[in-house]
């Protein structure tokens, strides 16, 4: 690749840069995979995996093996057709290089070879050869063993061929590859990330063997995923609380050429998880398919509730309504996919609404009326749903009204800031009143704002929005941050830029931080999302050697710091340990806590929605089994402070 350089009144044919082969992935990878950091990383692999799951869906591959090797490379081996290796006729070069290296080259553009598949513009395999430092592919047909290596997308070696020695009947196609620092840094794939891969995977190709071999631990590791009952397995592997439902509904039916696979139970939860997938790619943000099932799943409920005299002419359930509680699988095949970008976050063809939303609204009427106990548990669940939800409105819109008014509407116990400026502005969540002395007399008036809460907010997890908002602590909150709550989330209201929790660095504040996020979580997710929400880091100890004072928030870090100074012939003047902020004083919590230039906070992010999604009900929901496992699995890593 060329190019010559330019002026802005210099500015010709010569100046347009012709990007030839895969140059194009390399210079502009996130358009390919969405980004380089650890989601892009993550990509590469799934378009591999991708590909070998589309054999599985066409009939033709029955296991598929992935295996972590200890220098982050990854193998990939599926037993299906293999791909061919004849010669191309308008590349003139073998079908699998011409795969292997051309953008938009693949067999999912042609109808007779793959039915149905998760790869739609011919990038997938291309995309990650091109960003991968070696990759080698080898394919088992006609009795023979081919194979070709490629470095960042150009071909290492020319096509090779061995017969097979054994199993000559063999066939298949194993994918090897190493990320390339160049695009991905010094990235690791995370195990866990690839295993769940490859456990969804099982569930969505029932019948379908996988197996995974990590091998970066000290011994390798061996797990396998095979599921006869897929939806209906998910739909429990999912499950969040205790079913109301005595039979989980199912449903696996063709419509226009669409295969419409659902699977769904109601719970005790007071949320929703409702999980959605396209030829085996997720879709996080859904799609046609999901707004097709909800459509269905509330037209269902309502007609069914209103003909068996359920439901009065007066109460109409809404969507939010019957999917409290909810935890379902969706799952379609079909032909000609349409996503929203690359990486198939959301899919968009408008006909698989109607398959689905037919599907599902003929299944649960027969569901329904041969299951009547279960159709009058959900309806009743959702008729509560319903009080909730008015409830909430009220509460939601009162506490709207009082943030929109003056000064004297706000908390009383809010020292709010001088400033107008949102984006310059801190709010402080500070626990106890005694802290809360403290935090307003270090603070910056100019920039920051202090609430103490007093006693523990209540846990957001296991009551409806109605409830939570009764809870004066979190009421108090919400009408300080100023823009509102759950669908009403308005941002242009917020009155701060930086939330930041502040608590005691004990057991009792790390609660207080958990039941705080967990509200955030469930009912102001877009903070977080937003980047907005923090945790300080107060210290536990400080430590004086002479003059000068040290700060620590570990045991661990001050012993460390303590023996080292011992060792080198220092006096250690004292050690304090705080136990809380109340304890230290104004000028003190400021140079280590809120001071800016010196302050250590915490940003709160969600990198894995889903996974964040079951960690917060599993240990702060009402099922204690899920949650007592945990704390038996991991109490061993845990330091008490008692």
């Amino acid at each position: 690749m060329t190019k010559t350089p330019t002026t802005q009144n210099n500015y010709s044919a010569a100046n347009i840069t012709v990007l030839k082969g895969l140059e194009a992935v390399r210079q502009r990878p996130a358009m390919y995979v969405g980004s380089t950091d650890i989601n892009g990383l993550n990509h590469i692999f799934y378009e591999v995996l991708d590909n070998a799951v589309d054999e599985a869906l066409a009939g033709f591959a029955t296991h598929i093996t992935v295996v972590l090797h200890k220098d982050n490379s990854i193998s990939v081996t599926d037993n299906g057709r293999g791909i061919p290796v004849d010669i191309h006729p308008e590349t003139g070069r073998s079908a699998l290089e011409t795969v292997m290296t051309v953008l938009h080259a693949g067999g999912k553009f042609d109808k007779g070879a793959y039915k149905v598949s998760g790869g739609l513009h011919g990038v997938g395999m291309s995309c990650t050869n091109a960003l991968s430092i070696k990759m080698v592919t080898s394919v088992c047909r006609n009795g023979k063993r081919y194979t070709q290596e490629y470095k960042q997308g150009i071909p290492q070696t020319e096509l090779t061929e061995k017969p097979l020695s054994e199993y000559k009947e063999r066939t298949g196609t194993t994918q090897f590859f190493t990320p390339d620092p160049e695009i991905f840094g010094d990235l690791q794939y995370n195990p866990k990330t690839i295993e769940t891969r490859l456990h969804y995977q099982g569930f969505l190709t029932s019948g379908i063997n996988f197996t995974f071999v990590n091998e970066t631990t000290a011994t390798p590791t061996i797990k396998r995923y095979y599921f006869e009952k897929g939806i209906l397995s998910f739909v429990h592997n999912q499950q969040t609380g205790t079913a109301i439902m005595k039979t989980p509904f199912y449903v696996s039916k063709e419509k226009d050429d669409i295969m419409v696979e659902v699977g769904f139970l109601y719970t005790d939860s007071m949320t929703d998880k409702i999980r959605t997938f396209a030829n085996n790619i997720e879709n996080p943000e859904g799609g046609t398919h999901l707004a097709g099932f909800k459509a269905a799943l509330t037209s269902a409920i309502n007609k069914y509730g209103m003909a068996n005299k359920l439901l009065d002419e007066k109460t109409k359930l809404e969507g939010e309504d019957v999917r409290e509680g909810l935890t379902a699988i969706i799952s379609i095949k079909i032909g000609n996919p349409q996503f929203e970008g690359q990486t198939k976050i959301k899919l968009n063809n408008p006909e698989a609404k109607s398959a689905v939303q037919a599907v599902v609204s003929d299944a649960l009427a027969e569901f329904f009326t041969e299951n009547p106990q279960d159709a009058k548990q959900i309806i009743s669940r959702a008729i509560l749903s319903l009080k909730a939800r008015n409830a909430a409105k009220a509460a939601r819109n009162a506490i709207l009204r009082k943030s929109a008014l003056t000064f004297t509407a706000l908390p009383g116990k809010l020292a709010d800031c001088s400033t107008k400026d949102k984006d310059k502005s801190e709010l402080f969540i500070v626990e106890g009143d005694s802290a809360g002395g403290s935090a307003k007399q270090g603070r910056d008036r100019e920039f920051q704002a202090i609430l103490p809460l007093t006693g523990k907010p209540i846990n957001a997890e296991k009551h409806r929005v109605d409830r939570v908002l009764a809870n004066y602590r979190l009421k108090d909150l919400v009408t300080a941050i100023g823009c509102g709550i759950a669908d009403q989330m308005d941002m242009t209201r917020l009155r701060y830029g930086k939330i930041i929790i502040m608590t005691d660095a004990d057991v009792d504040g790390s609660h207080i931080v958990i039941l705080v996020l967990t509200f955030f979580y469930r009912f102001m997710r877009r903070l977080i999302d937003d980047g907005r929400v923090f945790i300080a880091q107060p210290p536990l100890f400080k430590v004086e050697v002479g003059k000068e004072k040290y700060w620590f928030v570990s045991e661990i870090e001050k012993d460390k710091f303590v023996e080292k100074e011992i060792k080198a012939g220092h006096k250690i003047k004292s050690v304090q340990r705080f136990k809380g902020l109340g304890e230290m004083n104004p000028d003190q919590l400021k140079e280590t806590t809120m001071d800016v230039d010196k302050r250590v906070l915490k940003k709160v992010s969600v990198a894995d929605a889903a996974a964040a999604d079951s960690l917060f009900d599993m240990l702060m929901g009402t099922e204690v089994g899920p949650r007592k496992k945990f704390i038996q699995q991991y109490a061993k890593y845990a330091m008490l402070d008692i």
